[in-house]
């Protein structure tokens, strides 16, 4: 386990009993216990108990419910998960509706079909920053689900770190200036890097993307060479739709330029201009985010990062207005496998 933490975390409600004590659990058949950071609780097959995770899950869905209100964080270890489909129909049991789609996408991901998507493809020897899924879109998913199909021989973990304390670290002016403000997002498609705009709205027609765009609140501009340019302002701290508590939700610094590696932000800058980078993000006002503003971002996910090492069959179940993820470098094969559930409207 590792958990970064130099400082003493804030005391938020609700938050930090976890900490102190094992988790009581109604089903004799399980135990519950929080990893050393105090998430995720894992819940694991008693001694001697030989249980699939989808028949198990199919007759606990009111235990599950009830562990993932109080924790937002649960992963599901030691059970036999019989792969793709057993993954599928786990998130099927204990989340209502069925998976989202992954449109408006950022990053390539391929579909394994009826909602189970790759965790995204990128290059192995690259980090993942973290993020909430879906901060820019108008319908986000509550209920996230990583499943590790195949472990990486060295790193590939996927840290996490709960937004409610990330924003709790924040400055007080940070925050009141975000929640007056907003957060703006400028992205550009098919200016040569980055994902093309076909890719990311799952469409060759414009007339589609221009529906899709009108429908999600999203400001969109036509450039010569079938480019194009949109603009989304979001909020950059909402409202949890259950607990009513603020949670830090947003992109403000994944798609900040400072974010990207130093020969990289100076490659684009000179090839395209801040005007033309694939990713950015202002105030909501369109104003600059300040260097200091980032840097204070930045180090409240760094204090409230955790990371654990995959197991192989582990399902990992979390809160994604509550808890931020993202990925670490790895060598060897990776398979971890994603499905989005329970759409909340923004």
């Amino acid at each position: 386990m590792t958990n970064p933490r130099s400082v003493p975390p804030p005391t938020l409600p609700g938050i930090g009993a976890v900490r102190r004590r094992a988790v009581a659990s109604p089903s004799a058949a399980v135990t519950c216990e929080p990893l050393a950071g105090g998430s995720p609780v894992v819940v694991t097959p008693a001694a001697g108990a030989d249980l699939d995770l989808e028949a198990w899950a199919a007759g606990e869905r009111e235990s599950v419910d009830r562990w993932f209100a109080e924790h937002r964080a649960l992963l599901f270890r030691g059970f036999r998960v019989d792969g793709l489909e057993a993954f599928r129909s786990f998130a099927g049991a204990t989340a209502d509706g069925d998976p989202l789609d992954y449109r408006d996408r950022s990053t390539p991901r391929p579909e394994l079909g009826r909602g189970v998507y790759v965790s995204t493809v990128y290059p192995p020897a690259r980090s993942i920053d973290l993020h909430n899924e879906g901060t820019y879109w108008v319908r986000f998913p509550l209920k996230i689900y990583f499943g590790s199909l195949i472990v990486a021989d060295e790193g590939g973990e996927t840290p996490i770190a709960d937004v409610r304390r990330v924003l709790a670290r924040l400055p007080e002016t940070v925050r009141e200036r975000f929640r007056r403000l907003g957060v703006l997002y400028v992205r550009n498609y098919n200016d040569g890097f980055g994902l093309p705009w076909q890719e990311v709205f799952q469409t060759e027609s414009r007339e589609e993307v221009e529906d899709y765009c009108r429908g999600n609140a999203i400001e969109l501009e036509w450039k010569a060479g079938d480019r194009l340019r949109t603009r989304q302002h979001r909020p950059a701290i909402r409202r949890h739709p259950v607990t009513d508590e603020e949670i830090w939700f947003n992109h403000a610094l994944f798609f900040h330029t400072s974010s990207l590696d130093s020969e990289m932000r100076r490659t684009l800058l000179a090839d395209l201009g801040e005007e033309g980078l694939p990713y950015a993000t202002y105030y909501g006002d369109g104003s600059p985010i300040e260097p200091e503003v980032t840097a204070a971002i930045r180090q409240a996910y760094e204090q409230e990062t955790i990371a654990f090492p995959w197991q192989t069959g582990d399902v990992l179940m979390l809160d994604n207005l509550c808890f931020a993820h993202g990925r670490r470098p790895y060598r060897g094969e990776r398979q971890v496998v994603v499905a989005m559930m329970e759409p909340v409207a923004g």
